[in-house]
């Protein structure tokens, strides 16, 4: 391939549009009771005071599917799950602090 192009491949994700708590498990292919024990280890916030009124990020559903490959394909436990998308995070603020020290 040629030096002056560069392919990227990516998923964008925002803030702005949200789900609802039903839409979230559909999409991700999660039962009710896996997304709230998700919640309940700070993996995903939902905004809104009740199931009925909580909505998702686009980002909480990358979360969720992330969480469920890992879970699925390298048996790791939630805790684990929450450090290793701490680690991401972190390793993408690194590499977004390295690419503007570059440009």
């Amino acid at each position: 391939m040629n030096d002056a192009f560069r392919l990227l491949e990516g998923t964008v994700l925002d803030e702005e549009n949200t789900c609802s708590f039903g839409e979230l498990c559909r999409v991700c292919g999660a039962s009710e009771s896996a997304i709230r024990e998700m919640i309940a280890e700070g993996i995903i916030c939902p905004e809104g005071e009740s199931p009925e009124e909580w909505r998702f990020t686009l980002v909480s559903i990358h979360r969720v599917q992330t969480v469920t490959r890992l879970t699925r394909d390298l048996r790791v436990n939630l805790p684990g799950c929450a450090l290793a998308l701490e680690l991401l995070d972190e390793l993408d603020r690194m590499r977004s602090l390295l690419n503007k020290s570059t440009s």
